[in-house]
């Protein structure tokens, strides 16, 4: 088993069997992305190097429009597809083996976690791990200290208030509050094109 076979058992929601070669393959993957999420987090970094080093841990380009502050981290890293014109801020922590998809224009708060893994429930089983994608449409703001669980869609234009916990799919142009996150409102259309 290597890392394609994993990725594509992850993207087809494949159970991942505690001890199995793929969880194997999961594990030795999570050691690169510790090793270079050290090297992110460790000092300094011109923008520039912060995207090289970001390029480096999803394994795929970077667009130049993408800003991250770190510290970031991610347990696995090669799940991850960005956009462009997307800021993440300071603290990020992405688990991403399930799959996490952001869209172009997207405001990423402080401390966001986006969670993509469940544990199976029955205790004889914990160990195994239920992957599940996140995605976050288009020009989407989500604010400091919020939560997305697996399994998630966050339509474009949608706004995810501060300390929200995201436990379900949030329509497009909504605005979502609270633990559980449950709309409060809908964006006009003239809000949405605001500059």
């Amino acid at each position: 088993m290597n890392l394609t076979d994993l990725l594509q058992a992850l993207d087809t929601g494949q159970t991942i069997v505690g001890g199995s070669s793929l969880h194997e393959v999961m594990h030795e993957t999570s050691q690169e992305a510790l090793r270079i999420s050290a090297e992110l987090n460790g000092r300094y970094h011109e923008p520039a190097r912060v995207r090289e080093l970001l390029s480096e841990l999803i394994g795929s380009p970077v667009d130049e429009s993408v800003t991250l502050f770190p510290p970031f981290s991610t347990d696995f890293g090669k799940n991850i597809t960005l956009g462009k014109r997307i800021f993440i801020n300071s603290g990020c922590r992405f688990q991403d083996q399930g799959g996490i998809r952001i869209g172009d224009d997207c405001l990423i708060g402080h401390n966001t976690v986006l969670a993509t893994l469940n544990h199976d429930l029955d205790p004889a089983k914990r160990a195994d791990l239920h992957p599940a994608p996140i995605v976050i449409g288009r020009n989407v703001w989500i604010g400091a200290n919020v939560t997305v669980l697996p399994g998630i869609t966050i339509g474009d234009n949608a706004v995810v208030a501060a300390a929200s916990v995201v436990t379900r799919d949030v329509p497009r142009d909504a605005v979502v509050v609270g633990s559980p996150a449950r709309v409060v409102r809908t964006i006009t259309t003239g809000e949405r094109d605001l500059p």
